[in-house]
């Protein structure tokens, strides 16, 4: 199986740049929020790309798949966190609308992603 660089994907680094937004922005807020929502949606969106990696370290195709979709489940987790934020006024409709457009962008590549992997092995 081809095995691409772990810091090459593409999805890793839109992963990584999600994760680090909702960290510039939770960091910010009230230590209710933070201690709440904040920790929640900063383990989620970590997650994306944490699983990603963790795949990739174990080599296997069936290993990497399996946390992919992991990694997909976070994401998914992600959003829901996301809603919660803006539904508590912790961020404005602009930050909701832009999160939600890159996590929407990075899902169907992720999807992809898998289903690439899915045919290799």
């Amino acid at each position: 199986m081809a095995h691409d660089q772990i810091e090459d994907l593409r999805i890793l680094k839109l992963a990584e740049i999600i994760a680090d937004k909702i960290w510039n922005t939770s960091i910010k807020w009230p230590l209710f929020a933070k201690d709440t929502v904040g920790k929640q949606i900063v383990k989620a969106a970590d997650s994306i790309g944490a699983n990603i990696s963790e795949g990739y370290g174990r080599h296997h195709p069936n290993d990497i798949i399996r946390f992919l979709f992991f990694s997909r489940g976070s994401l998914q987790e992600t959003k829901y966190w996301i809603k919660r934020a803006f539904s508590r006024n912790l961020i404005q409709e602009i930050e909701f609308n832009e999160l939600m457009d890159e996590l929407n962008n990075l899902a169907p590549q992720l999807n992809s992603f898998i289903s690439s992997k899915r045919k290799i092995n």
